[in-house]
């Protein structure tokens, strides 16, 4: 007799349409009922346009024709709001003092090497007046969706993002908005996009701890805080502040990442370190937390990204970033 379980696995090869992950990675199955050799299923129409709920559902009935014992599928969809149906274990906010310093990269780099090590990747780009996330990962598909939600924009190797660009007429179309529009778009896209299940969701923070990094605090329900800094003598001071909100905002910080640590020589392999003596240390040890890794200038790096490629890049520092990110995660 057919289970529950069978049907599941039936429905997790079923893509959704606009987004190219399954009904159970977006956790658009709500209920399963099986009677005598008929399948009730009910989905959830979160983000579907009429014609992709009309797509779905003969996609469905043509995976389950394939279970022997059934005779007869209902299906049904249902409302549900985004916000209702997102299953996130972690949520990780990634920010800094100022400007300037790498964060995005860093972010991009994080959601990266924890996708390579076999989770579920999303990454909410809350820098709305300066998002570079679409262009680093070479995005330029709007979003699907419909009146009940967005479904995000999945890269090449399958990290699901959302950024204010992807909705701008032009990349190149300036958001010249006040603090509350900045505010609430941020919201609705923790709140109405369909993220599904995910094992992490990297949120990108603008540079400062203004409005933006606010609400990215308060409404979204962030397991810890990755730090990033370059190698300045500023960098203290700058490194504080944003720890500071950090823990008056009540949230952990995971670790530091100083990005731009040193230069290495492509003939001799020695390390030069362009922008002074590495603080990765020291900052660590000021913050009460661990230096997470030193990222390099790297040429090549800097061409995948202006290429829209940087998924394509493969250095063992992305490796360590994922080993001791996972490390101090598992140790809060």
């Amino acid at each position: 007799m057919t289970t529950e379980n069978e049907i599941r696995e039936c429905l997790d090869g079923v893509i959704v349409p606009g987004v190219k992950r399954s009904l159970i990675g977006m956790n658009l199955l709500r209920s399963v009922t099986l009677g005598n050799h008929t399948a009730k299923i009910t989905l959830a129409k979160t983000a579907l346009s009429d014609g992709a709920q009309e797509w779905t559902e003969n996609k469905v009935k043509e995976a389950l024709s394939r279970l022997p014992d059934l005779n007869t599928v209902e299906i049904a969809f249902a409302e549900a709001k985004p916000v209702e149906l997102n299953e996130i274990k972690n949520v990780i906010a990634v920010m800094s003092g100022k400007g300037g310093v790498g964060k995005s990269l860093v972010a991009s780099l994080l959601g990266i090497s924890l996708a390579r090590q076999g989770n579920e990747v999303g990454i909410l780009d809350a820098d709305i007046t300066g998002p570079s996330i679409p262009r680093i990962f070479g995005i330029t598909d709007r979003p699907n969706g419909s009146d009940s939600g967005i479904l995000p924009v999945l890269s090449r190797s399958g990290i699901e993002i959302m950024s204010i660009n992807l909705l701008l007429p032009s990349e190149e179309d300036a958001v010249i908005w006040r603090g509350p529009l900045i505010s609430r778009a941020i919201t609705q896209f923790w709140e109405e996009v369909l993220w599904g299940k995910l094992d992490y969701l990297i949120a990108d923070l603008p540079p400062g701890t203004a409005d933006a990094s606010l609400t990215v605090m308060q409404t979204l329900p962030i397991n810890g805080v990755v730090i990033v800094f370059t190698p300045q003598d500023l960098v203290e001071m700058i490194v504080k502040k944003a720890v500071n909100m950090a823990k008056l905002m009540g949230k952990s910080v995971l670790g530091v990442v100083e990005n731009m640590s040193y230069f290495t020589l492509p003939d001799s392999g020695k390390q030069v370190e362009l922008f002074g003596s590495s603080k990765g240390q020291e900052m660590a040890r000021s913050v009460g937390a661990p230096l997470l890794a030193r990222l390099p200038i790297d040429p090549e790096l800097a061409r995948l990204c202006d290429a829209g490629e940087i998924e394509r890049y493969d250095a063992d520092v992305l490796q360590q970033l994922a080993e001791t990110f996972l490390n101090a995660t598992s140790s809060k």
